[in-house]
């Protein structure tokens, strides 16, 4: 049986059933399944991005036109 047609029938089988409990749990496992890009991140990149929050809740910005004359 191929990915598609699983996907088919499981489909199916959540539409028909009334089973509220069924139904909850599938939906747990589904949302504990979800990757979270964040942990998909190196500790350096997330680190990297730590820092640029703490500084621009510091107040600390520079603008989009700045910016662009820096890189350009």
């Amino acid at each position: 049986m191929d990915i598609r047609t699983t996907k088919l029938e499981l489909l199916k089988t959540i539409l028909e059933t009334e089973n509220t409990d069924f139904i909850l749990r599938i939906a747990d496992f589904v949302k504990k399944e979800k990757v979270d890009f964040w942990d998909e991140m190196s500790l350096s990149e997330q680190s990297e991005i730590k820092q640029g929050i703490e500084e621009l809740d510091k107040g600390k910005r520079v603008s989009f036109e700045s910016f662009l004359k820096k890189i350009s």
